[in-house]
């Protein structure tokens, strides 16, 4: 693990995409999920607040790992990492059409004494136009996680192309998903085209118990 020393490396700065609901403007509005009631949380399925939708999907658990490239790879404690992905079907919820009044696939976790955190989700489709991913920010700590001029770093996760296949292909609910995953690559997303080694996900798991992804992001702090 990176608290014992292991190898760690900074993951490049990407863009937030349009439907980032941190408190900055995107797609012609400010959106903020940040600052919503119980945001703070592991399983990411449910929505909260005033919301109570649940979205559907493959189960996939996600754990980030956070390490000081400047220290041996140490484990970097109670910072706030932010994750938002689209639905089965390739959607955003509190911008994508019709579920616009829901904030599940998003939500808040501190890293604990080893750096870590861990969110229970679903397994995220793909659209057109882009590789499937997982955004995610950092924030220096939990009060920090409020808006997106806290923020330490924005990038994304990428996964591998065979679990992407063998989910979409075989898995009820992701047909839209399995149709788009075949015009894209990761030489034509306009994101992950320069390199995406970095943001590959670590992944085990199979299509009837789900899967677990694991990745070790390394700050310079």
């Amino acid at each position: 693990t990176s608290s014992s020393g292991s190898s760690c490396t900074t993951l490049p700065t990407e863009t937030a995409g349009p439907y980032p609901a941190d408190g900055s403007v995107a797609s012609n509005q400010t959106l903020n999920a940040l600052t919503l009631s119980n945001f703070v949380r592991s399983d990411i399925r449910t929505s909260v607040d005033t919301a109570s939708g649940t979205a559907t999907g493959l189960p996939l658990t996600v754990k980030v790992q956070l390490a000081n490239v400047n220290n041996s790879c140490a484990a970097l404690e109670g910072y706030a990492i932010y994750i938002w992905h689209c639905t089965q079907d390739g959607r955003y919820s509190m911008y994508s059409s019709s579920i616009t009044n829901e904030n599940y696939l998003r939500g808040v976790q501190v890293t604990d004494s080893t750096g870590l955190v861990s969110f229970q989700t679903i397994f995220p489709g793909c659209y057109l136009g882009r590789m499937p991913h997982i955004h995610f920010e950092v924030y220096p700590s939990l009060s920090k996680a409020t808006s997106a001029s806290n923020k330490m770093l924005t990038s994304q996760m990428a996964f591998p192309i065979a679990t992407c296949n063998q989910v979409y292909d075989n898995v009820s609910g992701y047909s839209s998903s399995a149709s788009n995953f075949d015009q894209i690559s990761f030489a034509t997303d306009n994101v992950f085209s320069d390199g995406y080694s970095t943001q590959m996900l670590s992944i085990t798991g199979n299509n009837t118990d789900g899967y677990v992804a694991t990745l070790t992001v390394g700050l310079a702090v």
